[in-house]
């Protein structure tokens, strides 16, 4: 394959909403552009970004798919990305390594909720974008409406550089703007457009289209400003670089029109990347994180002459070649058989074959230039946002910071070879999915796998059956309830028996009182005199832990309290360790029945997004559920509602959430604080443990 220099590479993310057209676009180019024999399909399992069995099976991209199109003397990255909720961190993923992003809507719907999502992801790395108004051949498919939700959402920054000709199964092509030619195309023909005149009942509104996206280019420059007032227009030899230059610096918005299943007007997608979107080389020097001292951070610019340094930015785990990572090339040229350094972990790693990925195909290349992405196998260590480079000039590029998992499963494994296979399989799928947790809650002894939502962890559970031939059990996962006091307590704890031999004698009196939530438990030794010995005394206070972690009212662990040892006695023959542990444990029953125990909940704060009709029925969805909400946010046609709700209301919130939006909402939760249970509830809740552990007790029996 022919090497290609920064200046020569274009990296493009497609993002936006799912089913906006993403995937049949990036088929539609690569087949224009010659780099596959025939256009794949979503629908037929063709696809050449969707080729994992879970993405083929469920009709839809799961993880970001790399391809690559050679158009003219540029080498275009093409990094196709999942457009549901409970994949969409995979778009964030990748912008840091990007040029630009192609932001997809679908030709009917406009912007929807993941396209607002992703659009901030964009303003959050300065990330230049294009919008791509795909499936204009669809029914009721309207450049009018979509234009007009576009300008709603993102501002009057956004502007047409094409119009369609045609509508819907007539759509046969589109105006450039810029040159003022026509491109026609046939439908699901080459993607290659014939070049002609603006047709007649088209040329007004193409030339007021004209001068309005020429008025918009002009604003920020004084020099095209007057030339626009001097000559009412600016020729095209002006007007090219200015429009470059306003899209890399997030000044215009551009919007295309295209077909991806029709295959209309690809090639033109193809130019404008070419023409307009930054090269790698164009970026300003990338700074990396500061890992020690005060110093200033290092920097590199994308340049060939800089030392070497990469970014993993993904991770996949093929059960064939292993573990394939997939970087950017930030500064220098990485060779084939390099042995460079691993900065986020101190080891070194070898960099034999790499390649540049056309799907699930390796390309294999001799060398990358710096701002080039490709992929190795079978590293040691690096996994997911580590840099590498040249040991002699160390750089640690940023990690992407992602939300936390919003919902959690119990997970069992059903057999006990199925137990033996789990731990492998979750480590591997751990390596490539940097939104799922795996861990053992050490209150419940539950073991926990924790995900965006259902359908992420139902991904995972499939994935662990046919990669790894792991059959699980999802359960909801018990709610970690602890118990805690209201009321004060002043008792006495003895315990005294008697034995052939030596007997067993502890004596403590002990005050206990409620602490503020938060503050877990604190022990005050106020003896004096030696009542007890100072040698007895911690195991009074083991004693009482011990107790406090079975919890009184149902074996929830108690928090939040404070217990004095003020007094007590003992005996020179019969106390011991033992002896006084006991009396710390009935010290803390006999508190117990005084001090007003009471069952306290884990509380999540909730941020939920929903279209702003649907509005309404969450908030009212949220009181049933006990939430308080917290406060609500307008962002472009979308309303953010924040609330504070308990966890045991919000177990199968994301199914919930889904049929109420229509699958339009998403939510991400994270715990915030524990309060009290009311009082119906803790029966329930008590009645529940007491008959868990009466099951217990007859299964031990």
């Amino acid at each position: 394959m022919k090497v290609y220099t920064g200046e020569n590479v274009r990296n493009v993310a497609l993002v936006g909403h799912g089913h906006a057209g993403k995937t049949s676009l990036v088929s539609a180019m690569l087949y224009t552009a010659g780099a596959t024999q025939r256009q794949g399909r979503v629908d037929d399992g063709s696809a050449t970004t969707d080729y994992d069995e879970e993405e083929i099976s469920r009709k839809m991209s799961i993880s970001t798919g790399l391809s690559y199109a050679e158009w003219g003397q540029t080498k275009i990255n093409l990094l196709d990305t999942p457009g549901f909720n409970m994949f969409v961190h995979e778009a964030k993923m990748v912008l840091p390594v990007v040029d630009a992003a192609l932001v997809v809507v679908d030709g009917v719907a406009g912007v929807e909720v993941v396209t607002q999502r992703v659009w901030n992801y964009c303003d959050e790395f300065n990330t230049p974008r294009v919008i791509v108004a795909s499936r204009m051949d669809r029914e009721r498919a309207d450049a009018e409406r979509v234009l007009e939700s576009l300008t709603n959402a993102f501002g009057r920054n956004v502007i047409p550089l094409e119009l369609p000709i045609g509508k819907e199964k007539n759509l046969s092509g589109v105006v450039d703007l810029v040159n003022m030619k026509a491109y026609t195309y046939e439908l699901g023909g080459n993607g290659k457009g014939k070049e002609g005149e603006i047709p007649a009942n088209m040329k007004e509104a193409a030339q007021a289209a004209h001068e309005r996206l020429v008025e918009l280019v002009a604003e920020g420059d004084d020099a095209l400003m007057e030339e626009f007032f001097d000559k009412g227009t600016i020729p095209e030899e002006h007007l090219v670089p200015a429009l470059h230059n306003a899209i890399r610096e997030d000044k215009i918005f551009p919007v295309l029109f295209a077909s991806g299943l029709g295959n209309v007007s690809t090639d033109r997608l193809m130019d404008f990347i070419v023409e307009f979107t930054p090269a790698a080389t164009e970026h300003e020097s990338i700074r990396g994180e500061v890992t020690s001292g005060n110093g200033e951070p290092p920097a590199r610019k994308e340049s060939d002459t800089e030392p070497t340094s990469l970014y993993v930015f993904k991770t996949v785990s093929d059960p064939f070649a292993g573990r394939i990572s997939y970087f950017k090339v930030f500064s220098g040229v990485l060779k084939n058989d390099a042995t460079v350094t691993n900065f986020s972990r101190g080891s070194q790693e070898k960099l034999a074959h790499i390649s540049v990925m056309q799907g699930k195909t390796a390309v294999p290349v001799n060398e990358l230039h710096a701002g080039d992405i490709g992929a190795v196998a079978k590293l040691k260590d690096t996994l997911t946002g580590d840099t590498l480079g040249d040991k002699s000039a160390p750089i640690q590029y940023p990690h992407v910071k992602l939300p936390e998992p919003a919902i959690t499963f119990a997970i069992e494994p059903k057999s006990r070879a199925d137990e033996d296979k789990l731990g492998p399989g979750i480590h591997k799928m751990l390596e490539e999915d940097a939104m799922l947790r795996f861990f053992r809650d050490s209150q419940t002894r539950e073991f926990l796998i924790a995900g965006t939502g259902q359908q992420h962890i139902e991904v995972v559970v499939a994935k662990l059956k046919k990669r790894y031939h792991t059959e699980v059990v999802l359960k909801a996962p018990k709610v970690p309830y602890r118990e805690t006091i209201r009321g004060r307590a002043d008792v006495q704890g003895r315990h005294k028996k008697q034995t052939g031999g030596h007997g067993q004698y502890g004596d403590c009196k002990i005050k206990m009182e409620p602490l503020p939530r938060g503050s877990e438990f604190e022990f005050v030794n106020d003896i004096f005199g030696g009542a007890i010995p100072k040698n007895y005394i911690p195991a009074i206070e083991k004693g009482i832990k011990d107790a406090a972690s079975r919890g009184y009212l149902a074996g929830f662990p108690m928090v939040d309290f404070k217990v004095v040892l003020y007094d007590g006695s003992y005996h020179d023959v019969d106390s011991n360790d033992m002896s006084f542990q006991m009396a710390g444990r009935i010290a803390f029953r006999k508190a117990m029945e005084q001090a007003k125990p009471t069952i306290l909940e884990p509380v999540m704060h909730v941020e939920i997004t929903v279209p702003d009709e649907f509005a309404g029925s969450i908030m009212g969805d949220l009181n049933a559920r006990r939430g308080r909400i917290q406060g609500m946010d307008n962002k472009g046609g979308n309303t953010v509602v924040k609330a504070e709700v308990p966890m045991s209301e919000m177990l199968t919130y994301g199914v919930d959430l889904t049929a109420m939006t229509q699958g339009r909402g998403s939510f991400n939760m994270e715990m915030h604080h524990y309060d009290v249970v009311p009082g119906q509830l803790q029966e329930k809740i008590i009645e529940k443990a007491k008959a868990a552990r009466g099951e217990v007790k007859e299964e031990e029996e």
